[in-house]
């Protein structure tokens, strides 16, 4: 008798949930078994991004693809199955001295899906997206058929593949490049800015910094709008550190990390306690600037440190949602948007602005383009998607583009994306909602 594979399966910020076929196998033999007996499938890694993307009528989880093949520490290439964690990554690359060049705000995530959604983080302005570190990967066509791919061999199906959203097969392994790093430290300044005019100011008077980020308020209204807080780092040499973190220059300490118990009852989240919260967190550093070191986890990864923080939203669940304004219209563009986010109530208890440098033209289906990039996460309710059509036009309006990695309700897409869907295989929910928006 056949196991029944049929699950609810849904990303992490539980909305949509789906009941679907979900398999996972080690075997690639079985992998080409599962891929020729199904005609639509979509990769899935671990759940981590947002929305509907990963998820599909029949969905090839990657979790058991989990081991190390190679790490030559040397040149700090690193060559591993594609369900690998870039938390196991860091696992065993700081201790030996490197570091991920680019990585998003959450550590567990796999590598297969940091190249299907050409990942970017705090340092896009200065090093790019995590496509620009892979010297190759393996991928399984929808044939059963395992070809190499890189910029040299292969090269359509490697353009095609990142930020592609799983549309051309199943990423099997990865090679790519890590940094150099002397400690697992970052040395931080973090500025607070009463206004819009300011962080915008600040960000270009920290284009030399390699990480920057801002944590931004975005109930604010008239002379506060965009009110919020740069945080910009670097990784800390061994000599700059304070004493205390001398000994083991490579090594944290293990810390407690609590669990959310519960999904929140939906009353918990609504503009007071959001505006509360924001309040707060603008009123906790108390100076105008402080400089500081800090571990790598605490600087990227924050939320991390909260096991299973998505329950805070309620069952319901929240979106997170993502665009970039190209740079020469970011700050009118930002501010319409912040206007329409303040105006609507539905505030959001992370709102992240970053700067994203020059594109790669290679990269068609990657998400950056030059300008500033703002991530809200908004509770599901009955007004949200009211406020994300408007957030749509208002990106629209300003030639800017959404970011498919976390969207679930946007009509906006990208031409060269939708070029390459039509006929694949690999479709999920969110290509099939791409191509009717857009039909």
């Amino acid at each position: 008798m056949k196991p029944n594979f049929i699950q609810k399966v849904t990303n992490w910020g539980n909305f949509p949930v789906i009941e679907k076929e979900m398999r996972s196998e080690d075997s690639f033999k079985k992998i080409k078994e599962f891929v020729l007996n199904h005609n639509e499938i979509i990769a899935r890694g671990n759940g981590r991004c947002y929305g509907d993307a990963s998820l599909g009528e029949t969905i090839f989880s990657t979790k058991k693809l989990n081991k190390f093949i190679s790490f030559d520490r040397l040149n700090g290439i690193i060559e591993c199955e594609s369900g690998v964690l870039l938390s196991d990554v860091l696992e065993i690359s700081v201790p030996q001295g490197y570091f991920l060049y680019v990585t998003p705000g959450t550590k567990f995530i796999t590598v297969g899906g940091a190249i299907a959604s050409d990942v970017h983080g705090k340092n896009h302005h200065a090093e790019g997206c995590f496509s620009e570190y892979v010297t190759e990967f393996k991928l399984m066509t929808e044939n059963g058929n395992i070809i190499t791919c890189s910029r040299e061999e292969n090269s359509d199906k490697f353009w095609a593949t990142i930020g592609g959203m799983g549309l051309t097969g199943i990423i099997l392994t990865v090679k790519f490049k890590l940094k150099n790093i002397e400690s697992a430290y970052i040395r931080q300044e973090s500025i607070k800015a009463e206004n819009l005019d300011e962080i915008f100011r600040l960000f270009e008077e920290s284009e030399n910094w390699t990480y920057t980020v801002a944590w931004i308020d975005c109930l604010q209204k008239g002379k506060n709008l965009g009110r919020s807080i740069l945080m910009r780092g670097e990784h800390a040499f061994q000599h700059e550190l304070p004493q205390n973190m001398t000994k083991q220059p490579l090594r944290l300490k293990k810390k407690l990390q609590p669990t959310v118990p519960f999904y929140f009852p939906g009353f918990v989240l609504n503009a007071l306690t959001v505006k509360i919260f924001n309040l707060l967190y603008y009123k906790k550093q108390a100076k105008k600037e402080v400089k500081s070191f800090i571990d790598y986890e605490t600087f990227f990864y924050p939320l991390d440190a909260i096991n299973d923080w998505n329950k805070i939203y309620g069952k319901a669940g929240f979106i997170q949602y993502q665009m970039v304004i190209p740079k020469e219209a970011g700050k009118e563009g930002m501010k319409q948007i912040l206007e329409t986010i303040a105006a609507s109530g539905n505030g959001s208890f992370l709102a992240v602005l970053k700067l994203f440098g020059k594109n790669n033209p290679e990269a068609y289906n990657s998400f950056p383009v030059e300008g500033y990039t703002l991530a809200l996460d908004f509770k599901v309710n009955a007004k949200l998607k009211s406020l994300v059509e408007k957030l749509d036009d208002t990106v629209q309006k300003f030639g800017g583009r959404i970011y498919l990695t976390k969207d679930s309700m946007s009509r906006s897409s990208l031409t060269n994306y939708l070029k390459n869907i039509q006929s694949s295989k690999f479709v999920s929910l969110q290509h099939k909602r791409i191509i009717n928006n857009n039909s």
